[in-house]
């Protein structure tokens, strides 16, 4: 947990600089500023979890019904690299918003306020959990059926509330 913390503090500071430079480039008029603001925005959009959630929970629905020796290879080769991959994308929204909130833009933090980023976050604590879950039978067993609908719910179910 305390390696995830680390590497999100620098991750988000890390793209906070470069939307900062990208801003204060912009802000002196050249153009190319906005192509680094512009591509920063692209990746860091809350949208992108519904497929690295999807893949996540696909694997952790495969490393409950795996034997260990196959789990472990999910588990190592798949879901550990799609978690640390929410962790930095989280990160990287996190580190442009501040960023843009420091150069005056003060509405930008209510985009944090999005539902959507409760995917890395049930991504993380999946992951987290996954140990436990795997001690027992009956666990196994329903966290099998709740991984199998979530995958189906992030890959298939458009998430509109309106």
């Amino acid at each position: 947990m305390s390696k995830a913390a680390t590497s999100f503090v620098l991750i988000a500071a890390l793209s906070g600089v470069l939307m900062a430079l990208s801003l204060a480039v912009a802000r002196h008029g050249y153009p190319f500023g906005m192509v680094g603001v512009r591509r920063l925005d692209e990746i860091a959009a809350a949208q992108n979890f519904f497929p690295i959630a999807a893949i996540y929970f696909f694997s952790a629905m495969l490393m409950m019904l795996l034997p260990l020796k196959a789990a472990g290879f999910v588990l190592v080769n798949a879901a550990d690299a799609l978690m640390w991959t929410a962790i930095a994308l989280l990160a990287a929204i996190v580190g442009c918003v501040l960023a843009r909130w420091a150069f005056g833009q003060t509405s930008i933090l209510r985009n944090l306020l999005d539902w959507r980023f409760l995917f890395p976050l049930a991504i993380v604590g999946c992951h987290l959990g996954l140990n436990t879950l795997r001690r027992n039978v009956l666990l196994r067993s329903l966290a099998f059926a709740g991984f199998a609908v979530l995958t189906l719910a992030c890959l298939f179910w458009n998430f509109r509330l309106a």
